[in-house]
């Protein structure tokens, strides 16, 4: 559903991911683990279009979308929801949910039934809806920005460190409500990264490892 092949990414010159191969299928779940500046932010960028890749390519859904721009990926049912959430702090939680859905010129109808199925999987987000999302706590913001991703996310979704910073009840509800889009979407790809494995190995299929901007061999843990 979800190819890397043998990616290849530089930023400012220096090489970053090296041959990366990573497929993740319908339905599954897969944890891309490593230390911070291992390569897994750049991994999701990549996927998403944000980063050009030097060698290799992407295929969604069996097509090929290398040189496709962030906005096409999005229309193909990719949503990504980055580390630092990157919500509009002047906008309300529901606009922010909304927005993604309107830059692809969603019908109203259509809107509102994502609007419906998100909320159904994220009830935290009922009460906040009508708040400014400048004055979300950072849990509430990681929650939003995983309903945001799941608006056009109906394929696949990239989740980049959701449960990096959040208190342990925090961490419990994020991964919850994880535990209800596999009942609720059984179809819907999850990669999501993690520094620890431990914090994800409950929540997840399979695990890779990167180190140095390269998957190691799967094994437990992270490399010594």
């Amino acid at each position: 559903m979800l190819r890397l092949e043998r990616a290849c990414v530089d930023i400012a010159g220096a090489p970053v991911l090296r041959n990366v191969e990573i497929d993740v299928e319908a339905g599954s779940r897969v944890a891309l683990v490593g230390r911070n500046g291992a390569g897994k932010t750049t991994t999701l960028r990549a996927l998403m279009g944000l980063l050009p890749l030097r060698e290799g390519g992407i295929r969604i859904n069996g097509q090929n979308c290398t040189a496709a721009p962030a906005h096409r990926r999005a229309a193909l049912g990719i949503g990504y929801a980055p580390e630092e959430r990157r919500l509009f702090g002047s906008f309300t939680v529901l606009e922010n949910l909304r927005l993604p859905a309107e830059v692809l010129k969603l019908q109203e109808a259509e809107i509102r039934r994502r609007l419906e199925v998100v909320m159904g999987l994220l009830p935290e987000l009922h009460d906040v809806a009508p708040r400014k999302a400048a004055g979300l706590s950072g849990g509430q913001g990681k929650m939003v920005a995983l309903g945001r991703a799941l608006m056009v996310g109906t394929r696949a979704v990239l989740l980049d460190e959701p449960l990096q910073g959040l208190a342990p009840a925090l961490a419990l509800r994020y991964a919850e409500a994880l535990g209800r889009l596999r009942a609720a979407l059984p179809e819907l790809a999850i990669l999501i990264t993690e520094s620890s494995p431990d914090l994800l190995a409950p929540l997840v299929d399979r695990t890779l490892v990167i180190e140095r901007g390269e998957i190691m061999p799967e094994g437990p843990g992270l490399p010594a």
